[in-house]
């Protein structure tokens, strides 16, 4: 797939605003539509602007893809990246749970369309993953691999942990209609996802005397 255009240097607010309006309108329609049924046109008509307005900031729709994948991943992995060393690995490990809740109960078509992304293989974002995310990723692992080594926690895998903590939280925005089939839509289904899924992961972790 092809890479998008680099961005604007120093753009003007109100071009940030009209890209954060097209990536808006875009998350819809690709999320109605898949990445094959979205037109150009119909993120334009979506994003109330004209086509050859929308053209002035994504060459093609692809462009447009590919940055709503970056803004998705950027989002979703700051939590990831707040997880301090030097913090209590209990407190650290609850307040990720609670974030990444919270973001798959207010933006779950983004979580949505980067899960249809990995299903598809990644083909926009194959290098981020090997890249970034990984590294990322790696040093999370050496936090919890150090917070192992002092005794803080019990001996797991680091990198299953991680694995572990993302499928549980995202679950709630990618299976959102097999979750509302079975237990109804409960405004209190994230709280009790919560506390179950604290449970579980904090009881899992704690060092055995």
């Amino acid at each position: 797939m092809a890479q998008p255009k680099p961005k604007m240097a120093g753009k003007t607010r109100i071009q940030a605003i009209n890209e954060d309006i097209i990536l808006a309108a875009a998350l819809e329609v690709f999320s109605a539509f898949g990445y094959r049924g979205t037109t150009v046109d119909q993120i334009a008509e979506r994003a109330g602007m004209s086509k050859p307005n929308l053209l002035y900031y994504f060459r093609r729709k692809e462009d447009i893809y590919i940055a709503l994948l970056e803004k998705t991943l950027a989002d979703w992995l700051e939590p990831l990246k707040r997880l301090k060393a030097e913090g209590d690995p209990f407190t650290e490990i609850a307040a990720y749970i609670g974030e990444k809740l919270k973001m798959s109960r207010d933006n779950p078509k983004a979580s949505r369309l980067f899960a249809n992304e990995l299903l598809h293989g990644a083909p926009a974002i194959g290098s981020f993953l090997s890249g970034p995310l990984k590294e990322l990723v790696d040093e999370k692992a050496r936090v919890i691999r150090n917070w192992i080594t002092q005794g803080k926690i019990a001996n797991v895998d680091p990198y299953h942990l991680i694995f572990s903590l993302w499928a549980m939280t995202q679950t709630y925005a990618d299976f959102d209609v097999q979750i509302r089939s079975i237990i109804g839509d409960e405004d209190r289904r994230f709280a009790d996802a919560e506390r179950t899924i604290l449970a579980i992961i904090l009881n899992g972790i704690r060092p055995r005397i």
